[in-house]
């Protein structure tokens, strides 16, 4: 490694982790928050567009309705599930809405830059790929502060838009968990809890072609 700072680097990507049932309800430090979101504003984005928002939402009733709502499509996606897969989903906590105490509603803007976005005439989801950049620099840079981030997946883009007043046309990218937490877990939840171990790096890579 080149230098301690690269290395850090690499910790921070290792220890980075999908927090649900660790977060501790303590206050979160301002400072840090800034820090965090000023990290996740200086991501890369297509033709410098900068194509996300950050809504926080501390409202402790928005944050029920918004628990309720994930709690509603859980049970639909658990209805879908046989018995034993339904078994091992029931142990698998998939927010921390109300432990967290703050919601981060990241938001990609398509009409943010203009008709003519520099790289994106080819492909049209670049900003949102930019978007997700910005979420990933967030969430790396909440865990060197020592803070947990969960995104939580289980709602309808249209709920959480109208929950949050977002205008036409800007679509809500995730929903983060943000806050300080007891500690992060070493192993995934997912592989934790036996639902899917992934995959090694050598079964991702492909030289050449796919079929290679």
């Amino acid at each position: 490694m080149s230098s301690q700072l690269g290395q850090g680097l690499y910790d921070v990507i290792a220890r980075r982790r999908d927090v649900r049932a660790e977060f501790s309800g303590d206050d979160l430090d301002q400072d840090a928050l800034r820090r965090v979101l000023r990290a996740a504003h200086q991501a890369p984005s297509v033709g410098h567009s900068q194509p996300w928002d950050f809504v926080l939402v501390k409202d402790e009733v928005k944050r029920n309705e918004f628990a309720e709502h994930v709690e509603t499509e859980r049970k639909i996606f658990a209805d879908q599930l046989d018995g034993e897969r339904r078994a091992t989903f029931e142990k698998i906590k998939v927010e921390g809405i109300r432990e967290s105490g703050l919601g981060v509603v990241v938001t990609y803007s398509p009409g943010r830059g203009g008709q003519h976005v520099l790289g994106r005439h080819a492909i049209a989801d670049a900003g949102l790929y930019s978007t997700c950049l910005a979420i990933q620099n967030l969430w790396l840079a909440a865990t060197a502060e020592g803070l947990g981030v969960g995104w939580v997946s289980f709602y309808r883009e249209e709920f959480l838009a109208d929950l949050v007043g977002l205008p036409d046309g800007v679509r809500p990218v995730a929903w983060l968990c943000l806050g300080p937490v007891t500690r992060l877990q070493e192993v995934p939840d997912l592989v934790r809890h036996d639902w899917r171990k992934g995959r090694t790096l050598d079964e991702a890579i492909h030289i050449d072609s796919w079929s290679a």
